[in-house]
C-alpha cells in the first residue's frame, strides 16, 4: 500500500463498543459524522479502514469498519490514529477558510513585511482558533486567528500577516507579548470577531 504523501490525522480510535467489532472514535472533523466523507482511513503503518456504518454517541461516534469484525480486533485498535492524505480533502473552501495543515509552516510577517516568525501549531481552548508562532530564540506567542489579528493569508507566497497590536503582541506588560493574561483569553482576542478558521476537518482545516 502506498505511503500517504501528506498524512492528515482525522480521528483516533477508542474503546470497543459491543461484541461485534464496533469502536468508539474521536473525530477531528467539524461534523463528526463527516468522517465517512473522506474515503478510506489509514493507520500510521498503512493499514486501511473502510467505514461501513457510523452513528453519534455523546462526544464520539461509534464506527463499524469493514476490516474489524470482532471485539478482540477492536480492542487491539484502542489508541490508533487514523489519517487521510491531504489530497483527499476538498479544496472548495469559502473565502477566509483554510486547512490548519496548509497554514502550519507559513512565515508570519508584520504589516510592513518584516518577518516575525513561523506558524507551528493551532489550538482551540474554547474561544476560537489560536495560532502559535515561533519567534527567534525559541520563544512562542499565541495569536487569535481572527481577521483583525491576521488580516491577510497568502498561501502562494508562503506567509501570513499578523497585526502585532490586534494580536496582543504589544503593550501587555507583565504577561509577556502575545501570551494569555492570567485567567483569560490571549491578549487582543475579541470573541465577537468571526474566526477565520474552517467549518470542518477540525484541527486540520
Amino acid at each position: 500500500m502506498p505511503k500517504l504523501q501528506n498524512p492528515i490525522q482525522m480521528a483516533a480510535i477508542g474503546a470497543p463498543h459491543g461484541i461485534k467489532g464496533e469502536v468508539r472514535v474521536k473525530t477531528f472533523t467539524g461534523d463528526p459524522l463527516a468522517l465517512g466523507d473522506y474515503g478510506p482511513l489509514f493507520a500510521s503503518d498503512g493499514r486501511r479502514f473502510d467505514i461501513v456504518d457510523i452513528r453519534p454517541a455523546k462526544n464520539v461516534v461509534v464506527v463499524r469498519f469493514k476490516q474489524v469484525t470482532n471485539r478482540d480486533q477492536a480492542e487491539a485498535l484502542n489508541g490508533e490514529a487514523l489519517f487521510v492524505d491531504r489530497a483527499a480533502l476538498p479544496d472548495d473552501l469559502e473565502e477566509n477558510e483554510f486547512y490548519h495543515t496548509d497554514l502550519i509552516g507559513l512565515d508570519a510577517v508584520d504589516p510592513n513585511g518584516e518577518r516575525l516568525g513561523k506558524v507551528i501549531a493551532f489550538h482551540d481552548f474554547g474561544g476560537g482558533d489560536i495560532m502559535e508562532v515561533a519567534l527567534a530564540g525559541k520563544r512562542t506567542v499565541l495569536v487569535p486567528f481572527t481577521s483583525t489579528a491576521v488580516p491577510a493569508v497568502d498561501l502562494a507566497a508562503g506567509r501570513l500577516t499578523v497585526d502585532p497590536v490586534a494580536a496582543g503582541m504589544e503593550g501587555d506588560e507583565g504577561d509577556g507579548p502575545g501570551m494569555p493574561p492570567s485567567g483569560g483569553s490571549p491578549s487582543g482576542f475579541d470573541a465577537g470577531q468571526r474566526p477565520r478558521g474552517p467549518r470542518s476537518a477540525g484541527g486540520n482545516r
